[in-house]
């Protein structure tokens, strides 16, 4: 056997090992690499990143000889990590509509670079037991009594909860770096062309008048407006993150506060000379958001906030080894200028049971009480059915009072919550069956309460909240039965007002219901947007029941918020720094694209 044939040999062993393995998944790449520069048949020099994705963005690949190198345990094993099918059945990602989700070059990038966006979910999970065995996989399952972990094998391996001695995540993909240096440069884009053509088929999904197959765009779409002069991101790091939030400070029109994922927030101040930037609070030694979708996330003021102060955050902590999402009340000094600089109150402390699906959003009611909300924090599938167990928060829509305190809580139940007095639910949930809500907000005039839920393989939803009522995950996804596993005799399940299929987006964005310019033919339309495809949709409904919904409009930054100010101005926030104002003037949800 020559050197080559050993190293392949040995290469190929690796991608099939079960679990526990002992080598970093960059290691897989350096063999195929080490392969190809020793064969006599190669030139000694591989070509670089730059040229594999100049080829694949400039020409076309044949797709028949893609989907042949997808399944090919030799060369790529693909097909080992990933479905195609929807189940999300394997260690990776589940492409079933990846052609949907994602553009050429982000497709190109994800092969080429898999560590640099790693899927929330399929982040490698690193689990050392008490015998100094290392394992590492996907989180697919865990239990009091023990973890599951799939490797790229597509096996599972069952580690005893009083076995294990630490467990960790890494910013590392189980996909290993290199595996284009085992393609020339047309069968890396045959490969890709391959992946472009795997798209959701209509026929897949219960066809219903929430979710429309064509979703028209305005003729004159609404202008995005930078409303700072200058991006907010921070200096660059090992971890990508981003903004989160944008509030503008009850009683200051020109005031605004900008919150970063790291755990930064910014004051911003708009004046006749320009806009003046300062350092509100600083919370990056506190705040956890090394992995996934965690970090800070939100701010909420209180309705008596220029008499107390008083303001809330929700953020993730890494606390005893598990993340947590923490509620928590802080005060702004007396000048409304900075941060208090008083230790904070923790109201609420909620642990996750993997490091995804937290949800994103708090919000004061009408009613003055504080809505909050968490999601069923994973594994994918919510394979313990968190999200329709209520004797959990996770999963769910929360209702508290944070003026009181009842008991051993920080906080007081409404007396009005409906499952206050129930001995088989927790007295603080308010409605339930979310998987991760991203972004709610009140109608101001109507008083409705609208959330967006991201959804996991095929739709994303957008709901209205009533009391005590049941939202489907993961009996249900949008308007599609999804699994029978915890579903229970009697319980009715309330279908969202609208869901949108993978060719429009991946991760919904709540927004907000426009009520600024009455003479407006958006007054009255809820805003929302996608974070994956940038695209902003307006939508009406009567009674529950999608009337209207248009594309209106799209941000040039992953769509991660919106905010509005007193005067009824919409703002949208770009996850990469930028804050942008929504122009309506010029624009007509009316009126429709005929072409």
């Amino acid at each position: 056997m020559t050197l080559t044939e050993k190293i392949f040999t040995l290469a190929a062993q690796l991608k099939t090992a079960t679990l526990p393995v002992h080598v970093c998944p960059l290691l897989l790449g350096f063999f195929w690499v080490a392969a190809l520069s020793s064969a006599a048949q190669v030139p000694a020099r591989l070509p670089s990143l730059d040229e594999y994705r100049k080829q694949a963005l400039t020409h076309e690949g044949d797709v028949a000889r893609g989907a042949q190198l997808f399944a090919d345990e030799q060369k790529l094993a693909c097909a080992k990590c990933h479905s195609v099918d929807g189940r999300a059945s394997k260690a990776g990602p589940d492409l079933f509509a990846v052609g949907d989700k994602f553009g050429r070059r982000d497709l190109v990038d994800a092969v080429l670079m898999p560590s640099a966006t790693i899927s929330p979910g399929y982040g490698t999970m690193v689990v050392k037991t008490k015998t100094g065995v290392e394992y590492q996989g996907v989180l697919k399952q865990v239990t009091d009594a023990s973890m599951q972990l799939m490797g790229a094998d597509g096996k599972l391996v069952v580690i005893p909860a009083a076995d294990i001695q630490e467990q960790r995540g890494s910013t590392v993909s189980l996909m290993p770096e290199g595996l284009q240096a085992g393609l020339s440069l047309q069968e890396f884009t045959d490969l890709v062309e391959f992946l472009t053509t795997l798209r959701q088929p209509e026929s897949t999904l219960v066809s219903n008048h929430g979710m429309p197959d064509l979703i028209p765009q305005l003729a004159q779409p609404v202008a995005v407006r930078p409303f700072f002069s200058q991006d907010l991101k921070l200096p660059r790091s090992r971890v990508q993150t981003g903004l989160t939030a944008f509030h503008q400070v009850p009683g200051w029109s020109n005031v605004f506060l900008v919150l970063h994922q790291k755990g930064m927030i910014w004051r911003m101040e708009k004046t006749a000379l320009g806009e003046e930037k300062n350092v509100f609070s600083d919370l990056t030694g506190e705040v956890f958001s090394e992995r996934g979708p965690n970090g800070l996330l939100d701010l909420a003021f209180h309705p008596k906030f220029r008499e107390n102060r008083k303001y809330y955050l929700k953020y993730q902590v890494f606390e005893q080894g598990k993340v947590a999402t923490l509620i928590v009340e802080k005060q702004f000094a007396a000048n409304f200028k900075d941060d208090s600089g008083q230790p904070p109150r923790r109201v609420l402390k909620i642990v996750s049971v993997a490091e995804d699906h937290s949800g994103g959003c708090l919000r004061f009611g009408p009613d003055g009480f504080l809505y909050i909300v968490m999601g069923d924090t994973g594994p994918h599938n919510d394979p313990n059915g968190h999200a329709q167990n209520l004797q959990l928060l996770l999963g769910k829509l929360l209702r508290i009072d944070v003026d009181r305190t009842e008991g051993d809580l920080a906080y007081a139940i409404p007396a009005d919550n409906p499952f206050r007095g129930r001995t088989d639910a927790r007295p603080e949930i308010w409605a339930y069956g979310f998987r991760n809500p991203w972004r709610f907000s009140f109608d101001p005039v109507t008083g409705d309460l609208w959330l967006a839920d991201v959804g996991q393989d095929r739709v994303e939803e957008v709901d209205i909240v009533h009391r005590g009522e049941n939202y489907g995950w993961n009996v249900f996804e949008g308007f599609e039965p999804f699994s029978n596993q915890y579903r229970k005799e009697g319980r009715i399940f309330t279908p969202p007002v609208f869901a949108y299929k993978r060719k429009y987006g991946i991760s919904v964005t709540g927004g907000l219901v426009y009520r600024g310019d009455k003479q407006s033919s958006f007054y009255g339309v809820y805003l929302f947007g996608d974070y994956g495809s940038k695209r902003i949709f307006g939508l009406t409904q009567e009674n529950g029941t999608l009337t209207t919904v248009h594309q209106i409009g799209s941000l040039p930054q992953g769509l991660v918020s919106f905010g509005t100010d007193e005067a009824g101005h919409i703002y949208a926030v770009g996850y990469e720094g930028m804050v942008y104002q929504l122009d309506l003037t010029h624009a007509r949800f009316d009126e429709i694209k005929t072409d």
